[in-house]
């Protein structure tokens, strides 16, 4: 078969595969192409999920006739004047949006500049482009796109439903939303409940503001800000705590040079810098934005500009991950505010009886008749325990009290109640301490708030001067398979940086001669049990950091405050100002919670009073 020329209308449907994918990646061209041109107002109407008519009307700088008859040409732009293709400044640039529109879609466009008397508008059906005429029309521009891929059927069939494409669309315009706060954004159509973002004001506050309209108004009270710089680069934006986390990876946002990007050694740096606060199975949610030189990142990679790539990739990894981890450290202990709604919530679904019903608090039904509530999941042992463990049946009014109430001996001093997390009160089920402050109460769970203490304070002595060491004069054996003894030996170079010294003893075995001196007097063979379960379920493949960091939660775990330990007044004082100045005690080494806190409001609530 010779080769021959392809039809200009047909290059047109091929470029337009590339570029426009859905509806939502025409809505994306265009509203770039607003931002362009200066809009501070753009709103955008779609039916049927944008394959029956998307229209996106601005207030930007507009077109003049010429403009706009050059504006559906292949490859013309007003977006590289000095044609250098490595100082890219804008969102889009490669005039390729329009005329690949054009070719699968009915595409009409009215404009005006401020320039000119009147408007002008134009048609291109298909890809045959009709002649620039004469409209009334206001400043800015407006681009009406009907019947999408009406020219290519084919590519219907892989369009999802109208609900699943007009999602699509709200998603990219939140996502452009967020980049630019004093600009005003309205969606509406089918399918949609409708989104508009009022504009911001300028600076962080402005950007916060328009952040928390898109990602909610809890993350407003859950957010850190971040700003830090190194070498021409700077990261700016507002990162969720870590005990406000989420499912999956859509509430987070990245940008770079105000362009919303997904990729991959941005998500990686953020997962290396939240991997010691969060569970692997939940994400963080944050708006982070990388300003550079546009001639340090390539922006040219991915036909639809999804992704970039950095000249020095390890300088922008490393600049977030540093900002980021300074950033958590210095939040200290605080923790996410929505513990104490939750509570609320846990606390009202869990009301039973007749009691009156307020407004703000649902109860359940009355229960059963024949109900009995000492065979609760919720009562206290031994009320829950399994029958038949030989319990006398009078145990019931012979078990110690439920708080140790050695903490009201003495009133609370004043200065204590003006502290973060309080003053204690009591200790309750022996493993809870209950804090009172100015305003409401704080409820810490002792050990999961130790064990973040002993493991931070490990860290640091690790990063000091090595952890210090504690030698044993009997050395322990520990018994081991044959494969858990041929990975605690193959990282005990490892291991003796993190204060456990260990040496082969013989087929099946190891011998423990030193172990870390916070770790004196715990469970050592369980510790090295454990030490070895932690190297295997991180692998070789993980970094060495990462495993003596693994390998060093594993350990404050073990010399941790055990619940069911009694604690005095002071131990108790102490454990929470000791959290008080020690980043990331706002949750355990699992990512889980350590404490948390009701206003005196939500305790009201609970009695119907507010």
């Amino acid at each position: 078969m010779p080769v021959r020329r392809l039809d200009p209308i047909l290059v047109d449907r091929i470029a337009a595969g590339e570029v426009v994918e859905r509806p939502a990646s025409a809505v994306k061209e265009l509203v770039e192409n607003a931002l362009d041109a200066g809009a501070t107002r753009v709103e955008i109407v779609i039916e049927q999920g944008g394959r029956k008519l998307i229209r996106v009307v601005d207030d930007g700088a507009g077109m003049s006739p010429a403009d706009l008859e050059l504006a559906v040409e292949r490859h013309a732009t007003s977006k590289i004047p000095d044609g250098d293709l490595s100082n890219i400044a804008t969102l889009g640039f490669r005039g390729e949006a329009l005329p690949s529109i054009a070719s699968v879609a009915h595409v009409e466009i009215h404009s005006r500049n401020a320039a000119s008397p009147h408007g002008c508008m134009i048609r291109v059906e298909d890809g045959r482009k009709r002649p620039v005429a004469p409209a009334a029309h206001s400043s800015g521009t407006r681009i009406e796109v009907r019947d999408l891929f009406a020219a290519t059927p084919a590519r219907l069939k892989f369009l999802k439903t109208d609900r699943t494409e007009a999602q699509a669309v709200a998603d990219i315009i939140k996502r452009l939303a967020m980049a630019h706060p004093q600009v005003r954004f309205a969606l509406t159509g089918d399918n949609l409940s409708g989104l508009e973002f009022a504009a911001c004001p300028q600076g962080p506050e402005g950007l916060l503001t328009r952040i928390s309209q898109v990602l909610g108004a809890e993350f407003r009270d859950n957010a850190l800000e971040v700003d830090a710089e190194r070498e021409g680069v700077r990261l700016t934006g507002f990162a969720g705590l870590p005990t406000y986390h989420r499912a999956n990876a859509q509430s987070q946002y990245f940008y770079v040079n105000g362009r919303p990007v997904r990729d991959k050694l941005l998500h990686g740096a953020l997962r290396a810098a939240y991997m010691d606060y969060l569970p692997s199975d939940r994400h963080p949610a944050l708006a982070l934005f990388v300003q550079c030189d546009p001639r340090i990142v390539d922006v040219n990679v991915h036909p639809a500009k999804a992704e970039v790539r950095f000249r020095d990739p390890g300088l922008v990894r490393g600049l977030i991950i540093g900002a980021l981890k300074q950033t958590l450290a210095e939040a200290l202990h605080r923790a996410t505010t929505t513990g104490g709604t939750r509570t609320i919530d846990m606390l009202t679904r869990r009301n039973f009886g007749s009691a009156p019903q307020f407004p703000q608090a649902q109860m359940r039904p009355a229960p059963a008749a024949n109900w009995d509530w000492r065979s609760s999941p919720a009562a206290p042992a031994p009320y829950n325990a399994p029958r038949g463990l030989g319990e006398a049946a009078q145990a019931a009014f012979t078990h110690m009290p439920a708080a140790d109430t050695r903490a009201h001996e003495n009133a609370p001093a004043a200065d204590l109640l003006d502290n973060p997390l309080g003053a204690a009160r009591a200790q309750v089920h022996d493993t809870y301490i209950l804090a009172q402050t100015r305003d409401g109460i704080v409820l810490v769970d002792q050990h999961a708030a130790h064990e973040r203490l002993v493991y931070e304070r490990l860290k640091r002595e690790r990063e000091a001067s090595g952890v210090a060491r504690q030698l044993l004069l009997i050395p322990i054996v520990v018994e081991l398979d044959s494969g858990e003894v041929d990975r605690v030996l193959d990282n005990r170079e490892a291991l003796a940086e993190l204060g456990l010294v260990v040496e082969s003893f013989g087929p099946g075995a190891v011998a423990v001669s030193e172990v870390p001196a916070l770790l004196k007097s715990g469970d050592i063979m369980r510790l090295v049990r454990d030490v070895a379960d932690t190297l295997a379920e991180n692998g070789s493949a993980t970094s060495l950091e990462r495993r003596l960091d693994n390998v060093l939660a594993t350990m404050a775990c073990h010399h941790s405050v055990r619940a069911g330990r009694r604690l005095t007044g002071e131990e108790m004082n102490a454990l929470l100002r000791e959290m008080e100045a020690t980043p990331g005690s706002g949750q355990c080494n699992h990512g889980r919670p350590t404490y948390v806190e009701l206003k005196l409001s939500d305790v009201e609530r609970l009695f119907g009073r507010k």
